[in-house]
């Protein structure tokens, strides 16, 4: 990566314009960036993106894809051949006009890094969910350190190296597309970091509130398994996940729901398997999270 320049980032948003407060300020809060020279894509999932504006280029989707192929189109749009691409959630906000360029130096420190998880907090009351937090001991979100799994609401990524991984698994629709994607930077020699002193906003939302949140995780956590994990290493991953689950999910129908998507993922539809290296199932270990939890 150069240092004699500003570094050059590829930042893609989605809309489906349905946050007409939200999106502006996220976009806003983007665009006055300082210190990097930024190309920013607006994706709109299944409409024409409005609240938009000049010298943004927008790109209008057909049908909604979900969030993972919608940014792979995000990334595919950019013209500029930016060295770091910066994938954020429409209603995040960033608060320092520094912020991308901070996570750009954080980058440089290690050429093994791919990509930088800033910490994810509340607007309102500084929390920042233990969901938000990449790692197993999640219980001091200020605690910085190599992490192997990322929260893809908002993170920092290597251009090559997430084309080299090919990209979000666009079929995954919503949720765990951040650890499919993190695996295979890891089987590719890189690592991950965790940046807490770099902060962006984001409201503290359930995502139980989306319909399809218990099929989906479930039948992505199947996915992501199948698709990375070495046979050995399979049913120790999915039965871990299968004890865990019950103490987690409140309400009988909800825990259907799971079940259901645990057994649509074992059908099938995962994709194409690349099974990660057992000399990457250490480095994974030896970075605090082994590939079965």
């Amino acid at each position: 990566m150069r240092t004699s320049s500003p570094p050059r980032y590829g930042a893609i948003l989605l809309t489906m314009n349905d946050r007409p407060e939200d999106f502006p300020r996220a976009l806003d809060s983007l665009l006055a960036q300082e210190g990097v020279e930024l190309e920013v894509v607006v994706v709109g999932n299944g409409v024409v993106p409005a609240q938009v504006p000049d010298g943004v280029r927008s790109v209008t989707l057909p049908e909604n894809v979900g969030i993972p192929e919608g940014r792979n189109a995000g990334a595919q749009a950019l013209k500029s051949g930016p060295e770091l691409l910066f994938f954020m959630d429409n209603d995040a906000v960033l608060p320092d006009p520094g912020l991308l360029a901070s996570l750009a130096a954080e980058m440089a420190k290690d050429t093994r890094r791919a990509y930088i998880q800033p910490r994810i907090a509340d607007p309102d009351t500084g929390v920042t969910m233990r969901r938000w937090v990449p790692r197993l001991r999640a219980g001091d979100p200020e605690r910085a350190g190599t992490v192997t799994i990322m929260a893809e609401g908002v993170v920092t990524v290597r251009r090559d190296a997430f084309e080299a991984a090919g990209g979000w698994p666009g079929h995954f629709f919503l949720y765990h597309e951040g650890v499919d994607l993190s695996w295979k930077l890891w089987d590719l020699g890189h690592t991950g970091h965790y940046a807490p002193d770099h902060v962006v906003h984001h409201p503290a939302t359930d995502p139980a509130r989306h319909a399809v949140y218990y099929r989906l995780v479930a039948r992505n956590r199947v996915w992501v398994a199948l698709r990375n994990l070495p046979w050995p290493l399979v049913p120790p991953y999915l039965a871990a996940w299968v004890l865990l689950t019950p103490s987690r999910i409140r309400g009988l129908a909800a825990l259907r729901t799971w079940l259901g998507g645990f057994r649509e993922g074992l059908r099938g539809g995962w994709g194409e398997r690349r099974p990660m290296r057992w000399r990457t199932v250490l480095r994974l270990t030896r970075a605090g999270r082994p590939p079965v939890v």
